[in-house]
């Protein structure tokens, strides 16, 4: 198997990874993963589609990550790593889909818009 090279978006997130086959090694901008997600919750969110497909221990990735906060991110990198599995394997793509790991989320933050608080929420209104 040669270098899968996909990438994954989840809303400011952009995750660029590099698979090959190996013993389960995931960097993330030069660091191991439990360096880079300290958090148990997030490192169980990027290694769902390995769980998923029985797969975890067969696959080496390395990322770069960028933008964003660490949800975003992590779930960007989940994104990546399905896309390269299924470019690995084709059969793998509808237990998957049937996750929700192929699809792009395509929320993204509303802008601030001008003579409000924030997106949509006003001033407070004072009558007096």
């Amino acid at each position: 198997m040669e270098v899968i090279n996909t990438s994954g978006r989840r809303k400011t997130s952009v995750a660029r990874i590099y698979m090959t086959a190996g013993q389960g090694n995931i960097t993330i901008n030069g660091r191991d993963i439990k360096e880079y997600f300290p958090s148990e919750v997030l490192q169980t969110i990027v290694n769902q589609p390995f769980r998923t497909l029985e797969a975890i221990g067969k696959y080496d990735v390395k990322a770069n990550l960028r933008g964003g906060g660490v949800s975003g991110q992590a779930e960007a990198l989940r994104l990546a790593i399905s896309k390269a599995l299924v470019v690995e394997n084709a059969e793998t793509k509808s237990a998957l889909k049937k996750e929700g790991f192929i699809t792009r989320d395509p929320r993204m933050v509303e802008r601030k818009k001008f003579g409000k608080r924030k997106a949509r929420r006003s001033f407070q209104f004072s009558k007096r």
